[in-house]
């Protein structure tokens, strides 16, 4: 069997998880800005560690994140890439998955700037699965996947590519 027509090795997108990070009123106006863009209601993430040049204590609410699965996650994901002009760095991506940031929530086509929540940025990690993956996460009977089994960043390139015409960035030339 050839390994394009292997149902097995096709990669798909799993999840794409939208974040801030931010403490008391710049949370809160976060957590507006991820409903405004996913439609969903984000989580509160709490801080595990006392950190105490930056005043962070266990318990305080750190940061705030929105998991968009299946359906939602083409219409969302061009737009947040239209943002970047759907260019990537290639040393954004790696095994599994790719990150960008967002600086400015207006750059996102179809939101406009909206006084309450003020200026602010957003991270962008989109996650990448294969067939099987569930093997490696379940309780009853978990078993190990290979490494053959994860998505390379090369295959992360085609796919994007193929799918959503991002660009890689190049590094300029000193």
């Amino acid at each position: 069997m050839k390994m394009e027509n292997n149902k097995m090795r096709e990669i798909k997108i799993e999840k794409v998880v939208l974040s801030v990070a931010g403490t008391a009123e710049k949370l809160e106006k976060g957590a507006r800005l991820l409903k405004t863009i996913s439609g969903m209601e984000p989580k509160k993430l709490a801080s595990k560690k006392r950190i105490p040049s930056f005043g962070v204590r266990p318990g305080l609410e750190t940061g705030a994140k929105v998991t968009l699965r299946k359906n939602k996650i083409s219409p969302i994901l061009i737009r947040l890439l239209q943002a970047v002009n759907n260019e990537i760095k290639r040393s954004q991506i790696v095994d599994n998955h790719f990150s960008f940031g967002i600086h400015e929530y207006i750059e996102i086509p179809g939101l406009e700037y909206q006084r309450d929540i003020g200026i602010l940025g957003l991270n962008v990690t989109v996650d990448f699965t294969r067939a099987g993956e569930r093997v490696a996460r379940k309780k009853i009977k978990r078993g190990k996947i290979p490494a053959r089994q994860r998505v390379t960043k090369e295959e992360i390139i085609d796919y994007m590519t193929k799918h959503f015409e991002i660009k890689l960035k190049e590094r300029k030339e000193k």
